[in-house]
Formats: structure tokens, sequence, C-alpha cells
């Protein structure tokens, strides 16, 4: 059974060991201000200058010298069968996540992330990178973007959907990791999207992310209105 390690009314930023820069940090807590880190990522946020209230993981990567820093928050976790991610997403108890230092790492670390998101469609977790967000969309969702916004889908699963909005509308097509994807299509409109399952990841540039919270439903959560950059 999950326990509950950090409990929290507000967004949580979420930050693994893949490296993100001070700008990105700052911009994660605008919208998501209480802080945690699975594993090496406390060492990530102790270089720049940040201590989370919470380390979560199976301690294989963080140092010594960041144990010692922040004994008494840290939660360790040592089975194997999952990821720091997973152990720390499904620990956390908020109305949503944003997960930094997740991307842009390793592959196999990458891959394992966006597993770790269609595991967990209970919880509202969305990736802020360098240059992308990702987020497992919902059974049906709104989302207000330009015209002209990349917006690609990936199945993780098999899955269909529908579409307005899109230069490619999805008509029911039938997606799967090894079959139909859905790269790189283009914002005409108001973009309303529908899937049959919990399957799907949606990609958008990372000035995109208030439209990503706010098509998740979460503006109510008090966010600041501060536009991604």
């Amino acid at each position: 059974m999950n326990r509950s390690i950090v409990q929290s009314k507000e967004g949580v930023t979420l930050a693994g060991g893949g490296g993100f820069s001070l700008k990105l940090l700052e911009l994660a807590r605008q919208h998501a201000p209480r802080m945690v880190a699975a594993d090496g990522g406390a060492d990530r946020l102790l270089r720049l200058g940040v201590e989370p209230e919470a380390v979560i993981g199976d301690f294989d990567s963080i140092s010594e010298a960041a144990k010692q820093k922040l004994a008494g928050r840290l939660h360790p976790i040592p089975e194997q069968a999952t990821t720091d991610f997973d152990k720390a997403l499904r620990s956390i108890d908020a109305p949503f996540v944003l997960g930094i230092g997740f991307s842009g790492a390793r592959l196999d670390h990458g891959l394992a992330v966006l597993n770790g998101l269609v595991l967990h469609p209970d919880k509202r977790c969305v990736i802020l990178g360098g240059r992308d967000v990702v987020f497992l969309a919902p059974p049906e969702m709104r989302l207000e973007l330009a015209r002209g916004t990349r917006l690609s889908l990936f199945p993780m699963g098999a899955v269909t959907g529908e579409s307005e909005g899109l230069r490619w509308p999805l008509d029911s097509i039938p997606f799967a990791p090894d079959g139909m994807i859905g790269t790189s299509n283009e914002v005409t409109g108001p973009v309303w999207l529908r899937f049959s399952a919990a399957r799907m990841l949606v990609i958008l540039p990372r000035t995109a992310l208030v439209a990503a919270l706010d098509g998740l439903g979460l503006t109510r959560f008090g966010l600041t209105g501060v536009r991604g950059q």
C-alpha cells in the first residue's frame, strides 16, 4: 500500500537527478511551491541553494553530504522494483506534481518516467523539461493554445481518440506504440480532446505550461498565472 509522505493543498515540485537550470526550477516553483526531491535530485537542489522538505527514493544516487545536510527529511523506500520517480510520485498527496530533472538525461530513465505517468493515472503530474511539457491526458480535456502550436501525442498502449482544433483530426484512429502515433500535430483553434483510455501522452512546448495546467483543471489551486518561458 502506498503511504503519503508529503501532503499538500498546493502543487508540489518534484526534482529528479537528470539536471535542470535555476530558471526552470524557479518557473516550476511559481506554480508548485512545495519542494520534494527524488533521490539524487536532492544534490541538484542543494547546488542551486534550495533545500527540499522531503527526499524520497532508494538512495542509491544521493551523496553522503546531502544525506547529512537533509537528515530528518529522508524517506527511504528500498525496493528495487520501481524507479525513484515512481516511489516519489505515489508518495505525494497533492493536487498536482510538476516534475523537473526527469527529461533530457538517460533515455531509459526518461522512458521509465513516462511509464510512471501511465501507471498512476490518478496523479496529476506534468513533466517540465528544457523544451517540452509532457502529461498523461485525462479522458477529456480542452486546451487554449495559440494557432500553430505544436501538439504531439504518443500512445503508451492501444487507445483511440477524437479531437477538434487540430490540423490532423484524430477521428477515432487506433493508436498504439507499435502502430499509429501522433507526432507534430498543429493547433488550428481551441483544442478539444477525448480518449478511450488513460494511455495517451500529450507533448507541448514549454511555453504552453500554463495552458496545460489550465486544461487539466488546476487553476483553482492558486496558480500564479505567470506564463511559461
